[in-house]
């Protein structure tokens, strides 16, 4: 009972004085949620509300063993058929890829406002569920490397949000890839132009060694993969021992066949 007590009493002033802020910043700012744009009850918990972080939903299996697409309920697949139609087709330099949810609804707004309107808090908690939902992915993994972007990209946008990610995932940041070539960007691509488009576009860099080394690649979306998979190829080149991903998103593919 006494502890109990101790607690009210310690948190009691703690709670008080974060509800009278936002009460403060509620009005002076008239800050609003940067995924549904209404009004902000407390704008120091960050720039989203809580309604939309807890609206995501979530991957769950069964899932496609490599890429992470969502599969077939089990009672309709094998085990030969634990790999998605488009994975069994096309080898792949990254053993198993997994993100939080998909590329829609509140999780897109948010990936959004850390990407374009420079959100940058917002890579703390999206790198905490990245962790949470996806703890398979970096057991046993050594270091992560960002997908990075091109110098003139990261100039005009002033950060890189796969870097913003990759910083609160618990593990050794290492800049092991570099992009050479300025290539359109792949939202503006259809599917089939994509691996074309960052063909040879990313090369090892020399002093930051992956030798011998399990790699988590991270990004803030997956589409088709083939940015992931032109990295991939890079650090396998380079020596790494495994090569896994894991992005915020994942663009679900719409053909299983």
């Amino acid at each position: 009972m006494l502890l109990n007590s101790q607690f009210t009493i310690h948190d009691s002033p703690r709670s008080a004085l974060r509800a009278a802020v936002d009460g403060v910043l509620s009005i002076l700012l008239a800050s609003r949620c940067a995924s549904c744009e209404v009004p902000l009850d407390e704008p120091t918990r960050g720039p989203v509300c809580a309604r939309c972080w807890e609206s995501i939903v979530h991957f769950t299996p069964p899932l496609c063993v490599q890429c992470g697409d969502p599969l077939p309920t089990w009672r309709t697949i094998s085990l030969a058929e634990s790999t998605c139609p488009r994975c069994r087709r096309r080898p792949s330099h990254i053993s198993i890829s997994r993100a939080i949810g998909a590329y829609d609804g509140a999780l897109r707004s948010i990936v959004h406002a850390l990407k374009y309107d420079r959100r940058r808090t917002l890579s703390r908690p999206l790198a905490a569920r990245m962790r949470k939902h996806n703890q398979d992915i970096f057991d046993g993994a050594d270091v992560v490397v960002p997908v990075p972007l091109h110098r003139s990209r990261r100039r005009a946008r002033g950060f890189n949000q796969a870097e913003e990610i990759a910083r609160h995932l618990g593990l050794p940041l290492r800049h092991a890839v570099k992009r050479i070539r300025a290539t359109p960007s792949q939202t503006d691509l259809p599917a089939g132009r994509r691996h074309a488009n960052v063909r040879n576009a990313f090369v090892s860099v020399g002093r930051a060694s992956v030798r011998n080394l399990c790699v988590v690649l991270v990004d803030d979306v997956c589409t088709t993969g083939a940015t992931l998979e032109s990295c991939a190829r890079v650090l396998r080149d380079a020596g790494a021992r495994e090569v896994r991903a894991i992005t915020a998103a994942r663009v679900v593919s719409r053909s299983r066949g």
